[in-house]
């Protein structure tokens, strides 16, 4: 297997799987119509979150550890939250700010105020622009959409695209990822087109195992099962992210729906099929009508950030290393139930097969098998008293190479 020709990530791709956690934010014309997908004909007027505090928004994802946060620029209904040059279905026809306000703007300022990379999604499908149905016009129109947006809110860590109600259209996405690729070069680009990501397959947020990074992995479109039809020189390094809402079953705010919120339990099992898996993290929060993150949903997010941080944040012992076999030596003997494996993953996806050791008891026992490693493998074990843990690939491209091999003990929600 050594002369298998690996793929390999670029630059950008690995500062982004190292964000490991976003917050994807829906909000718009549907946050006031207790609707998931408007038709486009809902009017402007409805649409006045007279508290509305992107700051709020973005200091609340902050504080719970997440790195980058991604705003629904225009949903399915075609309303923007700018103030587009392209039609008046947007935030220049509402009653907020008395049409002068710009909710891409009060985020993208946030963002980079707070340290946070800042994204957008813009959805393709529109159901209120009366072009959408002349093809060529319709390009013309969302090229200039996109280009608004690629230049004139600051430095995009992602740009989101939404096949829902795509399946049979065909875009010109070579003049669309162009834009990007222009004004954006560094901006990773979602599922579509010619993405440098792509959807794990579900909006549960869980990633299979193994989930490995590589665009043969799940060529398949995000509303069917047919085969993707992605832009020529797709890179072959294509890492998968998991979206998820904290509402179960709603992406926009909805009244009086708090018993759908996500309990800490379900988001840290989220976790670990996600993020454990190898894969970045997209939770969807939604604000209110007010323009405001309910305070449920508020308290639910720092609990989640703060349970990731006691869980994860000091290990009993890590280590790193090249090779078949690698020795993790404790200070004395102790508890261990959670392992985190890593790749280097600048090198590829070398390790195709490995065995976890303990030595307990004067003598070695195997522990867990597993194939893929990537950027991050978290393995919940039974409990177990040890003082060296072993590491042996079994099957590997090329050399291997882990950045880390880590153990940890984690009481459980219940023992806290």
């Amino acid at each position: 297997m050594n002369k298998v020709k690996l793929a390999l990530p670029t630059e950008s791709q690995i500062a982004w799987q190292n964000l490991d956690l976003g917050i994807f934010c829906h909000f718009g014309i549907n946050t006031f119509c207790n609707q998931e997908w408007g038709d486009g004909n809902d009017s402007p007027q409805l649409f006045n979150p007279m508290e509305l505090d992107a700051r709020q928004w973005v200091t609340l994802a902050k504080d719970a550890g997440f790195k980058y946060f991604i705003l629904t620029a225009k949903h399915h209904d075609g309303f923007c939250l700018w103030p587009t040059e392209t039609t008046e279905y947007s935030v220049k026809s509402s009653p907020w700010k008395d049409g002068k306000g710009d909710v891409v703007r009060e985020c993208a300022d946030a963002c980079r105020e707070e340290g946070m990379h800042f994204g957008i999604y813009l959805s393709p499908w529109d159901r209120h622009e009366p072009c959408y149905h002349d093809k060529e016009a319709y390009d013309d129109f969302y090229c200039q959409q996109l280009t608004e947006l690629m230049t004139q809110y600051g430095q995009m860590i992602e740009v989101w695209f939404d096949g829902a109600g795509s399946e049979d259209r065909v875009y010109n996405w070579e003049r669309m990822i162009g834009i990007i690729k222009t004004y954006q070069p560094n901006t990773m680009i979602f599922n579509m087109g010619q993405p440098t990501i792509r959807w794990v397959g579900n909006e549960e947020g869980v990633a299979p195992y193994p989930c490995w990074n590589t665009n043969s992995a799940a060529k398949i479109s995000m509303f069917s099962n047919e085969t993707v039809d992605w832009l020529p020189e797709t890179p072959e390094w294509l890492p998968a992210e998991c979206d998820v809402p904290i509402r179960k079953l709603q992406w926009f705010w909805h009244p009086n729906s708090e018993i759908n919120l996500r309990s800490l339990d379900e988001l840290m099992n989220i976790y670990y099929h996600s993020v454990g898996h190898g894969t970045n993290l997209l939770l969807n929060i939604s604000p209110d009508n007010r323009g405001l993150i309910p305070k449920p949903d508020a308290e639910r997010l720092i609990e989640f950030g703060n349970e990731i941080r006691r869980r994860f944040s000091s290990p009993l012992g890590r280590t790193s290393g090249c090779g078949r076999e690698l020795l993790l030596t404790l200070e004395k003997e102790t508890s261990i139930n959670h392992i985190v494996l890593m790749e280097e993953i600048r090198f590829g996806e070398r390790v195709r097969e490995f065995e976890l050791e303990a030595f307990v008891d004067n003598e070695w026992i195997s522990i867990a098998l597993g194939t893929a490693m990537g950027h991050r493998y978290i393995l919940q074990i039974p409990k177990i008293k040890s003082s060296k843990l072993r590491l042996k690939i079994k099957e590997s491209v090329k050399n291997p190479i882990v950045k880390e091999f880590s153990c940890y003990y984690v009481e459980t929600l219940e023992d806290v």
